[in-house]
């Protein structure tokens, strides 16, 4: 039994190394708020670009395929 804690305390032990400490969790947390903010803007600006550009592609291909839309 004393082997079994002794394996689960120090697998776990290096797991908190990629646990911030509470000193700097705060600003880890902005900076994720921040880039999720950034990342949307960017997302709402390029997703109606990129449909408008798959539905270009798609209709040429339809077009040279002779595929007619009913």
């Amino acid at each position: 039994m004393l082997q079994l804690l002794f394996a689960v305390a120090f697998s776990a032990a290096p797991l908190t190394l990629y646990v911030p400490p509470m000193r700097s969790l705060n600003p880890f947390v902005e900076a994720v708020e921040m880039f999720a903010r950034e990342a949307a803007v960017y997302t709402r600006q390029a997703f109606p670009q990129l449909r408008l550009g798959v539905r270009r592609i798609l209709a040429v291909a339809s077009a040279r395929l002779g595929i007619s839309r009913s």
